[in-house]
């Protein structure tokens, strides 16, 4: 009888401490694509990307550093407080703002590659999420700028997601009126697309860093 006493009190205590276990920490950062311009708290990205990776059985927690009108030098400037101990893995997507004001591409590719830069060294794994150029810049423009990501992902090790707003961009019913924010709708689309790649991306945050 003790032996079974002691077995089920094992094994309880084996269930307690896998339910405790601490949830993996994801923050991204970003601009307004993360912060959820437009839309309720409970239909912004972080949110959703939460609740998605809930029903799958993983325990995350996804913080919500989104700042609307964010460019990539202000998500650099403010990468140290947004990004505090503890962290566990990054989504970061940034660009879009400079693309859209039509900031020199070099400008952006330092501002990611030093952000990628300090994540690295502080072992933090990194989903890279791109943007493209809007087509009215021109094609040179485009194919610079577009060029960073893949490039810094490469040179970073990171994993890279092509273009952030994929099956979304340029579709009025999954857009807000601007044309440039998702709707609800959009989201969910977004976190459909992206969801494998944020998993490859738990399952980094996962392993032992050596």
């Amino acid at each position: 009888m003790a032996a079974v006493t002691i077995l089920c009190a094992t094994v309880f205590a084996g269930a307690v401490a896998v339910g405790a276990e601490r949830p993996v920490t994801v923050v991204a950062l970003g601009d307004s694509l993360i912060a959820g311009y437009g839309l309720a708290i409970a239909d912004a990205f972080p949110t959703r990307l939460q609740q998605a990776l809930a029903d799958k059985g993983y325990a995350v927690k996804v913080v919500n550093a989104g700042v609307s009108g964010d460019t990539a030098a202000g998500g650099l400037a403010r990468l140290d407080w947004s990004v505090p101990d503890g962290t566990d893995a990054i989504i970061l997507e940034l660009g879009a703002n400079d693309a859209l004001r039509g900031f020199e591409p070099a400008v952006t590719r330092k501002a990611l590659d030093t952000i990628l830069g300090r994540l690295a060294a502080r072992r933090i794994p990194v989903l890279l999420c791109g943007m493209l150029a809007p087509p009215n810049l021109g094609a040179e423009y485009s194919r610079t700028f577009n060029a960073i990501y893949p490039d810094l992902a490469a040179q970073y090790g990171a994993i890279l997601y092509p273009f952030f707003l994929s099956g979304v961009a340029a579709d009025p019913i999954l857009n807000q009126r601007d044309g440039l924010h998702p709707t609800a709708a959009g989201v969910g689309v977004i976190i459909e697309r992206i969801l494998p790649t944020v998993e490859q991306l738990i399952g980094r945050a996962k392993t032992p860093r050596s």
